[in-house]
């Protein structure tokens, strides 16, 4: 008996344990789905690759997720988003969401001045997605990108609100302090866990766009409107609600300390853990799934 579409799990696919800000966003607003994670953790990170192999990488990977009945997938790596998703979308059959897009419109929303920073890794800013979509979106926007490469293994330590991430952050944030900018774009899952240090040195008149939340908020949108949550919204009080969906976490890699930093990301141990063994070869341009 096949599965009701509602009810199958919503996918977050990331190239290592950033992700994890996304599916917290997501188990916060619908508490009710059945959510997987994919982390890449054998190829992190993706933000200093070249962009065929994180085209390589991100359509094998969400295969995978397909394979596996997902009714959707949220490409919560900022990397592959820039550089992958346009193309990747046309090859797997499930409906993907990048976190560019939502976090673009929400800066436009925020900002006063038009002053916009984005923060990234060194792959997303090269790859000019957040500039180009944020001035075709309102050519009146003056964007000014930073690749903060440090901030990512910081974050990982448990080091976000360690005073040398403090001082990383006064020297990546001066060029967007001199800017002047208004609003600034999280471009990387790992930096919300950042915000409070970013907040320091920029000040509290900065806006911080936090694309996690961004991603969820557009998500539930897009399946409410498809009729593809699992409890709709606004159900009646009499209508009997399932409880909290399940999770399932998918590793290519299990020996690292994914466990361990997810637990601090998501304030919780992780239960489902699954080793996955892909082969991930450039054959045709298709990408071959070995077993998972």
């Amino acid at each position: 008996m096949r599965m009701a579409a509602g009810s199958r799990p919503i996918a977050v696919f990331d190239s290592g344990v950033g992700g994890l800000t996304v599916f917290r966003a997501l188990r916060r607003r619908l508490p009710a789905e059945h959510l997987v994670y994919f982390g890449d953790t054998a190829h992190v990170p993706y933000g200093t690759k070249s962009p065929e192999t994180v085209r390589r990488l991100t359509r094998a990977h969400l295969a995978f997720l397909a394979g596996r009945g997902v009714k959707c997938a949220v490409v919560a790596c900022n990397t592959a988003s820039a550089v992958a998703l346009d193309g990747v979308a046309k090859a797997v059959k499930i409906p993907l969401f990048g976190v560019i897009d939502p976090g673009v419109a929400q800066a436009l929303n925020r900002t006063r001045t038009g002053r916009i920073g984005v923060l990234g890794t060194s792959t997303t800013i090269r790859s000019g997605a957040y500039q180009r979509r944020l001035v075709l979106r309102s050519p009146r926007a003056r964007v000014f990108a930073v690749a903060c490469p440090l901030f990512v293994p910081l974050i990982e330590e448990g080091w976000a609100a360690h005073d040398v991430a403090r001082r990383i952050a006064a020297v990546y944030l001066k060029p967007l302090l001199r800017a002047r900018v208004d609003t600034v774009i999280l471009g990387c899952t790992h930096y919300p866990l950042l915000a409070p240090t970013l907040r320091r040195v920029l000040g509290a008149g900065v806006r911080l766009v936090d694309s996690a939340e961004a991603v969820a908020e557009e998500t539930e949108r897009v399946l409410a409107q498809a009729g593809l949550l699992r409890v709709p919204p606004k159900a009646g009080l009499l209508r009997s609600r399932p409880g909290r969906g399940g999770e399932t976490f998918y590793l290519t890699d299990t020996g690292g300390h994914f466990p361990a930093v997810a637990r601090r990301f998501l304030g919780k141990p992780i239960t489902r853990l699954v080793p996955v063994h892909l082969r991930v070869e450039a054959v045709d341009g298709v990408a071959r799934r070995g077993r998972g």
